[in-house]
């Protein structure tokens, strides 16, 4: 258990550099076993998520080691298991990612149901739809899935809603399919364009069109040295930090292109944002506006900003209206963020075609979850203590700390590890009076 005791009220200022995202960097980890022999992925995140994914790749006979330049080898060349123990899927949700690369290496593999963040149920069946039309037959067995395929062949199929894990998941088993796929309404998420990039240099046949991919099975695959892409939701993170706390701060691996909708909200909003060769620079100009926004797939506004511009939108003169349409659940940080001053009121967006609005399965969603929120600002926030609920839950309690007057306490915050590096220690090198306690 870890513990980060917060003391609000000093604005942060200071430059950062950003590590390799955590939705490429365990992504390219399992891609890897795609090939034989040792595959060294470079700029890597040192995250738990990481650390969990190199468990499941050791207990398939794999080894994993880390290297210069922030690098970590993948040795796949023992690989000989196909099944990943239930125990090391409950704390994460890569474990459904394995199916492709372990049913194009042994035909067969057993994983367990992915765990992780508590947002909402993950819909497996864009995984399984896409991996059924390439010759997978798949079926669930209590808390495990267990699919397999005497030959994986080349198929059409169209994703009826976009899924950048589904997506991965069919790329993933098409590479070393027989014959074409072509895949319809794709995941446009950066991250999907890193693992391409990733296999396309490893030797895969791959074009991308838009929402279109179309691959070329191959015989086979190589290792390769690879350079992850930087983690724009820590991008994110360090942003909404500097900004609500009246602050500045360079990010100089920032890409603009992968913050897109974020950058025009922050315009909207009054923010200050400077794009150079160097990075980018966001700072506190003037008070900031309320802005309204709603999640979506990628171009659109990522999910997981959702709960960090909350705490934004607390500092915003005006009523802002966030709407989340990408997962079920995703307004948990909301009570506490109530308990710390914020005025927060929750609604029932009311789309014309609810079916096309929303990316999650209307059928996974519950009476009781609310997709709509709204915050009125500018609001004095004060310290408390609160546990930890996620990834991106915990980001924002911390955020939210380092904003109020007063001490923040919060408990479990090892959580925040699986998605970001040192995440305390880079908040105080930019000023934050911030201690780790584990």
């Amino acid at each position: 258990m870890a513990q980060l005791v917060i003391e609000g009220g000093r604005a942060l200022k200071g430059t950062i550099r950003l590590a390799g995202a955590k939705n490429s960097s365990f992504k390219l980890m399992i891609a890897s076993l795609l090939a034989h022999g040792e595959t060294k992925l470079n700029g890597i995140s040192h995250i738990s998520e990481v650390a969990n994914v190199g468990q499941m790749i050791t207990a398939l006979g794999g080894r994993v080691r880390p290297a210069a330049n922030r690098g970590l080898i993948i040795d796949t060349s023992q690989v000989n298991h196909w099944v990943i123990p239930k125990k090391l899927g409950e704390v994460s949700r890569a474990s459904s990612l394995f199916l492709g690369p372990l049913l194009a290496r042994f035909g067969k593999a057993v994983v367990p149901l992915p765990g992780g963040d508590a947002i909402g149920r993950r819909p497996l069946d864009r995984h399984l739809g896409a991996l059924t039309a390439l010759g997978v037959k798949a079926r669930y067995l209590s808390e495990r899935i267990e699919a397999r395929a005497e030959n994986l062949n080349g198929a059409a199929y169209r994703f009826r809603k976009p899924s950048h894990t589904a997506t991965e998941e069919a790329l993933m088993a098409a590479v070393l399919a027989q014959g074409r796929t072509r895949l319809d309404n794709c995941a446009r998420e950066p991250e999907v364009d890193d693992l391409i990039a990733f296999l396309k240099k490893m030797g895969a046949r791959i074009r991308r069109v838009g929402g279109v991919i179309e691959i070329t099975g191959v015989k086979s695959l190589y290792p390769i040295e690879f350079e992850v892409m930087p983690d724009r939701n820590q991008a994110v993170s360090y942003a909404v930090a500097a900004l609500a706390t009246k602050g500045e701060v360079v990010i100089t691996n920032a890409r603009r292109e992968h913050l897109a909708a974020f950058l025009d909200k922050l315009k909207q909003a009054g923010a200050g944002v400077e794009v150079a060769r160097t990075g980018i620079r966001f700072f506190y100009k003037q008070a900031l506006t309320a802005t309204d926004i709603t999640t979506q797939p990628h171009p659109g506004f990522m999910t997981d900003w959702g709960p960090l511009w909350t705490v934004l939108a607390t500092q915003s003169t005006g009523i802002s209206k966030i709407i989340e349409a990408v997962f079920t659940h995703r307004f948990q940080v909301v009570p506490d963020l109530v308990r710390m001053g914020a005025r927060v009121k929750f609604f029932h967006p009311k789309p014309k075609n609810p079916e096309s609005f929303y990316n999650f399965n209307l059928i996974d969603d519950e009476p009781l979850n609310y997709h709509g929120i709204m915050v009125t600002g500018p609001t004095r926030l004060y310290g408390g203590k609160f546990r930890v609920a996620d990834i991106r839950n915990g980001a924002t309690l911390a955020i939210a700390g380092l904003t109020a007057s007063g001490k923040t306490v919060l408990d479990q915050a090892e959580l925040i590890d699986r998605g970001y590096e040192d995440f305390s220690g880079q908040l105080a090198r930019l000023g934050a009076k911030i201690e780790r306690i584990d």
